[in-house]
């Protein structure tokens, strides 16, 4: 399964179509560019954002399609919808978002319903999620707010409504990060991660949600590339290559008959170790992957399994890639059952908010009783992503002003990037003026992004901190309905908080 890429040249597509029609590949994965963050991890490229890219995915695969003697499995990772890959189309809450509800996980059915229908409007078969990892590691880079918390009982129940809510309506799903890449503090796209931990403690937290999820039937398991000595007989080969944790554990043990697929195949935990082109699809196969995801080395790949494999393990595999395959087409053809209400994404995503929404610190009265008083309104938000240094400080001078008389302030927080990197995109100087507003002033602070966040800030001692997780309109809506007493927050934060 090559990647494709929505962006692409004609050039590149006509490419694209020669590996279809000359090498039979079985399907392929769509990202948004090549200059992407998710195809071009270390790059500086310029990533150009096209207005008009579901039509032209619509289009590719048409394309494709009609380039292939069978179908095409064609998948794309939507793990909060099309817009993790595609401008101009629906976006839902992050797994961290759905993390915080309590008691409701008929909404994560509905995300993921609503996600497939998405994907079946645009001809894509396979939503390569959810993310079913513990995100334990506070510090991790990569997973974090994609995974729906540490606790292993909610992050196995919403894994499974999100994957019921997917198959509703005909679309596959894929389970990853196996064996789990909640435990780390490396990326797996830069470099290969290590988790010490011994087979029990594994398997009572990290491997738990997959084999709930295998008894439930999903259909598919995403291998991930990370080292796990304790399960791959002390060895410290990658997951996504190990027969010892593909064939042993996840199909022997585990007992999953399901279509494994390996992690991006170009991500640097194992692409950097495998310069010979096609050693590491061999290397992929012969472990126990059916689908090659991202293989750079198509040809090289099929001539060395061709050369290695025995005819057993080719059929084994097709096996099951064919009624993966089977299942996709017939999902396709038939008729959406009804299945009660569909929420547009607006009603779902409010409706999401209502139920996320988290006073983390301080009490209702304590709003109530601030509501009252001459506050004033801090609002940080970059809408310039290239925004200075120089300017950003230039505006906290400006806010600095216009507060310094001021013992009553309202902080409406929203982090500059979700993922961790660099303080979350936050420069010192921000922080420290927030953490001396927090620590001098009576503050109450809304936190409109990736809660993780707020450990760089002394919540501790503020007024109240309330957690919106988004900043879209819906979640800015229900934001200032719980400001203004209109409605509770009912919300739990999915983590601990440190720091």
């Amino acid at each position: 399964m090559p990647a494709a890429y929505i962006n692409d040249t004609e050039e590149e597509i006509k490419a694209v179509e020669n590996l279809i029609e000359e090498h039979g590949i079985g399907g392929i994965c769509f990202f948004h560019s090549r200059a992407s963050a998710a195809t071009n991890y270390e790059g500086k490229n310029e990533v150009i954002y096209n207005e008009d890219s579901i039509v032209v995915i619509k289009s590719l695969i048409r394309r494709y399609q009609k380039a292939s003697k069978y179908p095409l499995l064609i998948a794309i990772d939507a793990e909060w919808g099309l817009a993790m890959r595609i401008e101009n189309t629906p976006q839902y809450p992050y797994a961290i978002t759905l993390g915080a509800i309590q008691d409701d996980n008929s909404l994560i059915f509905e995300v993921g319903r609503n996600i497939a229908k998405d994907c079946k409007e645009a001809g894509i078969h396979w939503n390569l999620a959810p993310v079913s990892d513990i995100n334990n590691n506070p510090n991790n880079p990569v997973i974090g707010y994609r995974s729906f918390g540490e606790n292993r009982e909610e992050v196995t129940l919403k894994s499974i409504a999100y994957v019921k809510g997917t198959e509703s309506e005909g679309i596959l799903t894929s389970s990853k990060h196996f064996p789990g890449h909640g435990d780390t503090a490396t990326d797996s796209h830069l470099g290969l991660p290590v988790i010490t931990k011994s087979k029990g403690e594994l398997l009572a937290n990290e491997l738990y949600p997959f084999q709930q999820l295998i008894h439930e039937g999903v259909d598919s398991i995403m291998v991930g590339h990370l080292s796990v000595p304790a399960i791959a007989n002390g060895k410290s080969t990658p997951s996504s290559i190990s027969k010892e944790i593909i064939k042993d554990l996840l199909r022997a043990e585990m007992q999953f008959n399901g279509v494994v697929i390996s992690d991006a195949l170009n991500m640097h935990a194992v692409s950097k170790n495998y310069p010979v082109p096609g050693e590491l699809e061999w290397l992929a196969f012969d472990a126990g992957n059916d689908v090659l995801c991202f293989a750079e080395h198509t040809k090289e790949g099929i001539a060395l399994i061709l050369a290695n494999a025995s005819t057993q393990q080719i059929n084994d595999s097709f096996e099951r890639v064919w009624r993966l395959k089977e299942k996709a087409i017939q999902a396709g053809k038939a008729e959406a059952k009804s299945t009660g209400v569909v929420y547009s994404t607006e009603e779902l995503n409010h409706k999401i908010a209502e139920k996320s929404i988290t006073l983390l610190k301080g009490s209702d009265t304590d709003i109530a009783t601030f509501r009252k008083t001459n506050f004033c309104t801090l609002t940080f938000k970059r809408f310039n992503k290239t925004e200075s240094a120089t300017a950003i400080i230039d505006s906290l001078k400006v806010m600095q002003s216009e507060v310094a008389e001021e013992t009553e302030v309202l902080v409406l927080l929203t982090p500059p990037q979700i993922k961790p990197a660099n303080n979350f995109g936050f420069i010192k100087e921000e922080i420290d003026f927030i953490n001396d507003l927090l620590t001098h002033k009576n503050v109450v602070l809304y936190h409109y992004g990736n809660p993780y966040a707020l450990k760089h800030f002394k919540i501790e001692k503020s007024l109240a901190t309330i957690v919106v997780y988004q900043d879209f309109k819906e979640f800015q809506d229900v934001a200032t309905a719980h400001f203004l007493g209109k409605t509770k927050a009912v919300g739990k934060l999915p983590f601990k908080l440190k720091g």
